[in-house]
């Protein structure tokens, strides 16, 4: 036999071997590439997606803490702060919020501190979801909003870039004002960004002094702004003559509080807006509203409308859009199209072409009750989507209540007496049922997409109740107000009327507020606000004072200046009251959270499972009931979905094929945040912020990350 031949037989079965050792490295990432999570949600899709393998539903079992990083600023005591980020991971660094409200950055693979601000600027309080990362390939900037101050900070050294606007910093204020408006805004949701343009939505206040929710662009170098869309159009632009001819200065809110998503390659910012301001009366701002409660497709480079769809005409529901859009390709009669999608409050998915903005599945105009409330004018007709089905039951009835409920009598006997049975029903002077709750159905933490277009949501079916009432002196533009009636004006529809909160602790009871805080504490609240809760800038001192006197149980009276009304509106309403029963839980029949996965290819529902569980129930042998839930999901090419979100303090991770649960962890506190996945030096992660503080829950301060051992 030949040399060369012996050669080549001998090669062949150490060509062999290292050919399946290869497949083998291959299939379990042992040498996977620095894989990012470069922006909130995971991309400009906004699809919570990694295409990373190495933990998949074979090992899932075997996933440990791989380090744990205290961010710092909570309150541990009185429960009071919250972490609801998505952390950003760029080339092995990952960039965060505090529960102190503080951005820093940390190797990705350690959990170790690489810088962190230490921001003091006097603006307001605010609960962040995260950080902008941008790069030219020269240098890096992070993009922070801390409170209604946008900071452009050096990733290197998270130092302010002093180029950026006035000393590192733009205020979110300027621009947006109108007469008779409050200062309160923040940004609160990462802005967007393409090429050099960072686009930015805020959080406004949701009162009748809200100040405008303008769509603004600013240069990433500079901070100068380029373009403004005005959400209240103003006279000659479109949409204007669906309000009230002074609704661009007398009314705010239309807002873009809850993120975008991009199109880069085309050079669309695919942008929802929220309620306009008040969001339960709008007997001053009659007609459909545009383009509060829209999804707005506008050029990026220019903010010129491309197209948009309303989900909501003249929302008197709080029935914004709860969370930024998903981008994703569906396949349709053997076609591939580009879509758009929202999620919404009701439990509703609205998918969209997304360069025409033509529904993909049938939408019908729907007539709904028409409001008993004197000014108010309910649009005649909301949309409703046939398809993809609902991922929440849509009516709440006396059939529907707990059958384990501790005083089912009285619930039924209470609900009888109240208007209920479906979605849009106007508030009325009675209690008035929302179902899904008024935050949800959807919320913020929005929906995952996986690479076969399965969408993945959580959600919750709470029922909640509220009502119209008058706003005190509404009529009289000068007299005596008592404390009181100030606080049944600014307060009662967040603390309650009886000043007890709501039931589950996400807005905290007053009664004993001063036994808490002392008077100069609670100014400082008020002024700066704290969490969910706004400042209060439009109150005047003395005003202020006065309900502060009540809360402590002195009544006093101030004297209006003669010049405004104490309320702009004729009504207010009595609050966002969850329906519990006397054990605390739900008064509606189980599931109360739920996870669901669709096929939006065809729009039916692939599975649905309870998303958290109440153990002492579970003891008893009750099944899962779900739990109510904040934060959203992160799902993989390994075949799984983690979420925490649900109130139990788990951190879970499903089969995405049944939704079965595969694995799942005890967080410090509760995840009210969504996870982000990603690989450092061949080796894959799943973080978490595990911030607590809804709820009743305890508030925490840890970043806790996973991988394989």
């Amino acid at each position: 036999m030949r040399p060369g031949q012996q050669l080549r037989f001998s090669l062949k079965p150490f060509i062999a071997l290292v050919s399946v050792t290869c497949i083998i490295l291959s299939a379990t990432n042992v040498n996977l590439p620095d894989t990012d999570w470069s922006e909130y949600n995971g991309g400009p899709d906004k699809n919570h997606f990694s295409a990373l393998t190495q933990i998949n539903t074979d090992n899932v079992a075997d996933l440990k803490p791989a380090w744990e990083y205290a961010s710092g600023g909570a309150d541990t005591v009185k429960n009071t702060t919250q972490m609801q980020c998505n952390p950003v991971i760029v080339r092995g660094v990952l960039y965060g919020v505090s529960a102190g409200s503080q951005a820093f950055a940390l190797d990705a693979a350690t959990g170790k501190e690489i810088w962190k601000t230490r921001l003091n600027d006097d603006t307001f309080n605010m609960t962040s979801r995260g950080v902008t990362y941008w790069t030219d390939g020269n240098e890096a900037r992070i993009f922070f909003a801390y409170g209604a101050l946008m900071y452009a900070l050096n990733a290197k050294d998270g130092k302010p870039v002093t180029s950026f606007g006035t000393n590192g910093k733009i205020n979110l204020k300027d621009g947006i004002t109108r007469p008779g408006a409050d200062e309160y805004v923040v940004g609160n949701t990462p802005a967007t960004i393409f090429k050099n343009v960072l686009i930015v939505g805020t959080r406004v206040s949701e009162s009748a002094s809200a100040l405008l929710g303008d769509i603004r662009a600013y240069d990433v170098k500079t901070g100068k702004k380029i373009w403004v869309f005005h959400t209240i159009p103003k006279p000659g632009e479109y949409g204007y003559t669906t309000w009230e001819k002074q609704n661009y200065q007398n009314t705010g809110g239309a807002n873009s509080w809850m993120g975008m998503a991009i199109d880069r390659q085309r050079g669309i910012v695919y942008v929802p807006t929220g309620s306009a301001a008040f969001d339960f009366y709008g007997g001053n701002r009659k007609g459909d509203n545009l383009f509060a409660n829209c999804l707005l497709a506008l050029d990026a480079a220019t903010g010129k409308r491309l197209w948009h769809f309303q989900t909501v005409h003249h929302d008197i529901w709080d029935r914004d859009i709860p969370a930024p859009p998903n981008l994703f390709t569906i396949t349709q009669n053997g076609k591939k199209i580009d879509v758009v999608s929202v999620v919404t409050k009701q439990g509703f998915t609205f998918v969209f072409n997304r360069i025409t903005g033509k529904p993909v599945f049938p939408i019908e105009e729907r007539p709904f009750p028409a409001s008993d409330i004197p000014g108010e004018k309910a649009a005649l007709t909301q949309p409703i989507p046939l398809m993809p089905e609902p991922f929440t039951r849509q009516s709440f009835t006396v059939n529907d209540v707990n059958p384990f409920a501790s005083n089912k009598a009285e619930i039924i006997e209470i609900l009888k007496k109240s208007k209920t049975g479906g979605p849009f029903i106007p508030l009325g002077r009675e209690r008035t049922l929302f179902f899904p709750g008024s935050d949800g159905g959807a919320q913020w933490g929005g929906a995952a997409v996986d690479e076969n277009s399965i969408m993945y949501v959580p959600a919750k079916e709470n029922p909640v109740f509220s009502s119209l009432i008058d706003a005190p002196n509404y009529k009289s533009s000068k007299a005596l107000v008592t404390g009181k009636q100030l606080y049944q004006t600014y307060c009662a529809s967040c603390h309650g009327a009886d000043r007890e909160g709501n039931h589950d602790g996400t807005i905290p009871g007053l009664l004993n507020i001063t036994a808490k805080y002392n008077n100069t504490a609670i100014l400082q609240i008020m002024v700066k606000g704290r969490g969910m809760m706004p400042a209060f800038t439009q109150i005047k001192a003395q005003d202020k004072q006065a309900i502060i006197d009540f809360l402590g149980g002195k009544n006093t009276s101030t004297q209006s200046d003669g010049k405004s009304k104490l309320s702009t509106v004729a009504y207010t309403h009595t609050g966002y009251n969850r329906w519990y029963d006397t054990n605390g839980y739900p008064v509606s029949t189980p599931p109360w959270g739920t996870l669901t996965a669709i096929n939006m290819n065809t729009g039916k529902r692939q599975w649905q499972v309870p998303l958290g569980e109440y153990p002492e129930l579970t003891a008893k042998g009750i099944s899962p009931t779900g739990t109510d839930n904040y934060g959203s999901a992160a799902v993989t090419a390994g075949g799984l979905l983690f979420i925490a979100a649900s109130k139990d303090e788990q951190f879970r991770a499903f089969d995405r094929k049944t939704g079965k649960i595969v694995w799942q962890f005890k967080l410090p506190a509760a995840g009210y945040a969504s996870p982000s996945v990603y690989a450092v030096n061949g080796k894959q992660y799943i973080v978490i912020a595990c911030g607590g503080g809804k709820l009743r829950s305890k508030s925490g301060d840890r970043y806790i990350a996973f991988a394989l051992p």
